[in-house]
């Protein structure tokens, strides 16, 4: 919702004359507990004055806690649909959030157990678009994105005993420290001593501890002994990089919501979405002996992807039930497993359908047979300020679980712990057993599009876009 400015505790701390006072140039959206977002274009006084993330896109400074440099650029989220490659600071073995806007994630700490990367690959992630749409409590200016990197390693810290400079490495997007209770159990997707907020963090996102993303040139990594991947041959994997990028986030992610739905040989599959992590999903299923892999979608271009490696496809804006289309695909309407690669900005079936983002769980529930599973990767949020209605802008959805209860039927949520899966999934890569990045077609471009690829994601597009921020891997197209 749209509203005139009202106070938040820093305005109010900062700008008392102006704390009572509402401006018909303001534009905001209200958060939890009142906070506010100001909005690109917002001409309150507060960002009239240059001390909000409200500012005007183009007078906007990088507030992340480092002195730009001429050394390092990343992408900077300005405002919603709208990103920048921007000068930022170089990293250093250090974290120092304390100046984020978002107060739940500054911290302060150093980092010798560290490595600073110089970043071969990184990925743009659907969960980064969630951000860039303006679907989280992310105020614009200050977040360099990015959480799906590769890179080499170029300095490491004073307690990195293993991780040596030179090393080609993929990060897990995960950051986790490898000593609390959670790391020690494998749950490496909510470590306990990374996040002052709450469980788990990550590169680049917001409210997941203020750790700069590596959409950039270069990136620092905490904990490099424990989080890394070495690479076991640097050649080999330069020349399967395409593949090994993948390793970051979206193989395992679509590994993690195949395995959690109890996907193995001969189980029949429904994944709902064709965007990178369904696909990737859909190979994994493959991977794991499924027997049929049925994926749907809206986007013509994505189900022709997923049909390029033997999927069968569901369109589902035509007319006739989920559970109907199924049938006409295998004579039940019913699957073993189902996995939700779409998330909270889900749609209704019908072509002319909104959002609705309790469909795709309620859809899980509506055609896993009777003691199915029901993995879901995809991602759902605390707080959506751009929601369609108020219980759904805090994560209160509409979902049928006294269906999903007279089933029988088990879910699985949550965050992928990466670091469960990035070495098998590596190996399978390395010995040819999966073409990951045929089956998303990844496609590498410069660090300089990275606001094309945001685009033309956006749009829908049957691709995952790579960037290259050096030029690194020789695979790089304009778009």
């Amino acid at each position: 919702m749209i509203s005139s400015c009202r106070s938040c505790n820093a305005v109010a701390k900062a700008f008392k004359p102006w704390a009572a006072s509402c401006f018909p140039a303001a534009r905001t959206i209200t958060g939890r507990a009142g906070r506010v977002v100001h909005l690109p274009g917002c001409m309150c006084p507060v960002c009239i004055s240059g001390a909000s993330p409200g500012k005007r896109i183009s007078e906007r400074d990088l507030s992340v806690a480092a002195t730009p440099s001429p050394e390092n650029r990343g992408v900077v989220f300005m405002g919603p649909n709208e990103v920048e490659v921007k000068p930022i600071g170089f990293p250093k073995l250090e974290l120092d959030s304390t100046n984020s806007p978002v107060v739940s994630e500054r911290q302060k700490r150093k980092c010798q157990h560290g490595a600073i990367m110089k970043v071969v690959t990184t990925n743009i992630c659907g969960s980064d678009q969630h951000m860039v749409r303006g679907r989280t409590s992310l105020p614009g200016g200050y977040m360099v994105l990015g959480h799906e990197i590769t890179g080499e390693v170029i300095d490491t810290g004073s307690d990195v005993e293993f991780i040596k400079k030179g090393d080609l490495c993929s990060v897990p997007f995960n950051i986790a420290c490898g000593r609390c209770p959670a790391c020690k159990r494998g749950d490496t997707g909510v470590c306990l001593f990374v996040n002052p907020a709450r469980a788990g963090a990550a590169y680049g996102y917001v409210d997941m501890g203020g750790w700069v993303g590596g959409q950039a040139e270069y990136v620092m990594v905490p904990y490099a002994d424990f989080n890394l991947l070495k690479f076991p041959d640097k050649d080999q994997a330069m020349e399967k990089i395409a593949d090994l990028t993948l390793l970051s986030d979206i193989f395992p992610t679509g590994f993690h919501g195949a395995v959690t739905a109890g996907v193995g040989p001969g189980s029949m599959v429904y994944v709902a979405g064709a965007g990178p992590v369904g696909l990737a999903c859909a190979a994994s299923c493959n991977l794991l002996g499924a027997a049929c892999v049925i994926v749907g979608d809206m986007i013509p271009e994505r189900l022709e992807q997923a049909r390029s490696f033997g999927c069968e496809t569901i369109d589902v804006r035509a007319e006739g039930t989920l559970e109907d289309k199924i049938h006409a695909i295998t004579g039940s309407p019913t699957v073993d497993a189902a996995v939700d690669c779409v998330g909270f900005e889900a749609r209704a079936a019908a072509a002319s359908g909104g959002e609705q983002p309790a469909q795709v769980l309620n859809d899980c529930m509506g055609i896993v047979r009777e003691g199915g599973q029901i993995g879901i990767p995809g991602l759902y949020v605390t707080e959506d300020p751009g929601a369609v209605d108020d219980a759904a802008k805090f994560g209160n959805l509409s979902m049928r679980m006294g269906l999903g209860w007279s089933k029988s039927a088990s879910m699985h949520t949550g965050q992928c712990p990466v670091m469960k899966y990035h070495r098998p999934l590596m190996q399978a890569i390395l010995y040819d057993k999966v073409q990951i990045a045929k089956a998303v077609n990844a496609t590498v471009i410069s660090l300089d599009d990275a606001a094309k690829g945001y685009k033309d994601f956006d749009k829908g597009a049957a691709a995952k876009f790579v960037l290259d921020p050096h030029g690194m891997t020789g695979l790089a197209q304009a778009i």
